[in-house]
């Protein structure tokens, strides 16, 4: 469960709104943690596509590119190597599905701004269940609205390669098959009803692939799924205080699916982290008559992205292999 752009801070603001100053989000329950650094191959300070390429492929790469190193070498996902040892993969977003952080996880390109060719990798690759935004970039170039390049119909073509696709939310509990496209928005989500929520596409995520494992009598075998709360770092961007507790919550309530899950399962391994900071963030003491209801103000230092390590949160087999200071490429290698 990836974070967008949440650092401690974010944590800290959403904890306060949520639980209270002496309350705990769900993603804070977990019993192991750890920090993580994030910079990229050719910055201090790493974009989502870097530093979603080092948690999937556990490389270091340059700012915008997407699951290859600065010379251009493709590397292998850990959601790839999951498929090679016959386990079911996911990936749920809030983004469009061809964003930076998804991408990385399933598709191999020079740039994040390839959208259109990511989201056509993301079908070849396989992935049993995708769940997330950005239906414009699998429309071809003639529809209203395409952010494509070419006539290329990305949702025909899953049709053929055995996908079932959905694009409401009363559509998901119908889809049973191996492989489930979910295409909810034509950009990013708009993480309101009637949309499905993060919480509940995990949750459906979840079923279903364990359903498909059993179905092709590979129940032990397992799956990999990636969430992603992708609009943390849009809020933080927008220095948006409101609307990061809001996205925080949202992640932490799709945290408490995976979670529960995990833990009626008892042999799955929960990671919950963030790929950057976002926005640098401070919380201070409030004073007079700028003193919140929660005690804390919060403060921005940029708009951008920030060097700041992020937390990481475990439960589960293997969860202690995640404690202490580790970088972020050292993350799928322990996965492996």
């Amino acid at each position: 469960c990836i974070g967008d752009g949440m650092g401690l801070s974010q944590i800290a603001l959403a904890r306060v709104h949520g639980a209270g100053l002496a309350g705990k989000l769900y993603l804070e329950r977990l019993p192991v943690t750890g920090l993580v650094q994030t910079h990229a191959a050719n910055s201090a300070v790493t974009d989502s596509a870097a530093a979603g390429t080092a948690l999937a492929c556990g490389i270091k790469t340059n700012n915008g590119m997407i699951g290859m190193a600065p010379d251009g070498r493709a590397y292998q996902t850990i959601l790839e190597a999951a498929q090679a040892k016959g386990m079911a993969t996911g990936i749920v977003v809030t983004s469009t599905l061809s964003h930076a952080t998804p991408a990385c996880f399933a598709a191999h390109v020079t740039s994040r701004k390839m959208e259109d060719q990511i989201a056509g990798q993301l079908l070849a690759a396989r992935v049993n269940v995708l769940f997330g935004g950005g239906r414009k970039f699998f429309l071809p170039k003639s529809v209203r609205h395409s952010g494509r390049k070419d006539e290329i119909d990305l949702i025909a073509a899953a049709g053929r390669a055995g996908y079932e696709y959905v694009e409401t939310v009363d559509a998901l509990p119908s889809r049973r098959g191996s492989h489930v496209l979910g295409l909810f928005q034509l950009d990013g989500l708009t993480t309101a009803p009637p949309e499905p929520s993060l919480a509940l596409l995990t949750g459906t995520a979840l079923q279903r692939l364990e359903q498909v494992q059993a179905d092709l009598g590979r129940a032990g075998k397992g799956f990999f799924l990636m969430v992603e709360g992708s609009q943390i770092d849009w809020a933080c961007h927008d220095n948006d205080v409101d609307n990061v507790v809001r996205q925080v919550l949202l992640f932490d309530q799709a945290v408490q699916v995976a979670v529960e899950f995990a833990q009626r399962d008892g042999h799955t391994l929960v990671l919950v982290t963030a790929d950057h900071e976002t926005g640098g963030l401070a919380l201070l003491a409030g004073s007079g008559a700028d003193k919140p209801p929660t005690g804390l103000t919060a403060r921005w230092s940029t708009k951008g992205h920030s060097g700041t390590p992020v937390p990481l949160y475990a439960l589960g087999p293997g969860a202690s292999l995640f404690a202490g200071v580790q970088d972020n490429t050292e993350i799928p290698a322990r996965i492996a």
